[in-house]
């Protein structure tokens, strides 16, 4: 018969492995965004049915693998959209998406903006100057009205 602290160590061990597989798919994600992932071929990488990785993925990062991917590629598109040249739709493939109907729905429901809007706002926020310090994201301060 097993000794119960054996078990817990036992299961303890287990439970750490499995993060590390964890870990080794979402440092993939972030790696790869761009790229064509599904769920089966992540699994298949870490010797999982997809099934359980997906729910385990949930589990730990509080999202399936595609919302992962999705939302990776929305954060890289909003860094392309506000900081470079490209046009929406080169931004949308480059970041991985398979069509650009694709990248604004899925660009509109986690910014809340298409991806147009985003960037003509970047470029407005952009020419703005505040009058005091901004931080954690706190709206912009309006210069005091002196009476």
């Amino acid at each position: 018969m097993c000794h119960p602290g054996w078990a817990r160590a036992l299961a303890q061990e287990q439970r750490l492995k499995d993060l590390a597989r964890l870990r080794r798919v979402r440092d993939r994600i972030d790696r790869e965004y761009a790229q064509p992932l599904d769920v089966a071929a992540l699994a298949h990488d870490v010797n999982w049915p997809a099934g359980h990785l997906s729910r385990q993925f949930r589990l730990a990062y509080g999202r399936s693998p595609y919302a992962f991917v999705t939302a990776r590629r929305v954060e890289r598109a909003k860094t392309l959209l506000r900081d470079g040249d490209l046009t929406v739709i080169e931004v949308g493939f480059l970041v991985g998406f398979p069509s650009q109907g694709v990248f604004r729905a899925r660009f509109t429901e986690l910014a809340g903006l298409t991806p147009g809007a985003y960037r003509r706002g970047a470029a407005v926020a952009a020419t703005r100057t505040p009058s005091g310090p901004v931080r954690n994201g706190e709206a912009l301060a309006t210069a005091p009205q002196l009476a």
